[in-house]
């Protein structure tokens, strides 16, 4: 099977010219806890109202943000899942998840009602 070349470039002038290779994915890194700056609020919007504790701007790998998450669920003793960068711990949690994140030198702030 050929290789699969870069289709956008038209025309290069540049003798040492390489396209880019698209199949390279570019991975985040996990920032240490005490850089990150997560935030904490409560959201019952298109839940039928029930409430869920939401931890958002988590920086790092979909790993480490679903370990994350699988710590707070069982910590809190709950249930609740990580979708799209996000943390969903089911309930209001709010207050025992910052202190959690707190013990784990996580810097952290409520959000919201």
């Amino acid at each position: 099977m050929a290789k699969k070349t870069n289709q956008r470039i038209v025309y290069s002038t540049n003798p040492d010219f390489i396209p880019f290779d698209d199949s390279d994915e570019y991975e985040v890194e996990t920032l240490p806890p005490q850089q990150q700056k997560l935030i904490i609020s409560l959201d019952k919007k298109q839940r039928k109202g029930k409430k869920i504790t939401l931890i958002t701007n988590f920086i790092g790998t979909d790993e480490d943000l679903k370990e994350l998450g699988r710590t707070l669920k069982s910590k809190c003793g709950v249930g609740g899942s990580v979708k799209n960068g996000e943390i969903l711990i089911q309930g209001d949690f709010r207050q025992k998840v910052k202190e959690l994140l707190e013990k784990a030198d996580y810097k952290c702030k409520l959000s919201g009602g």
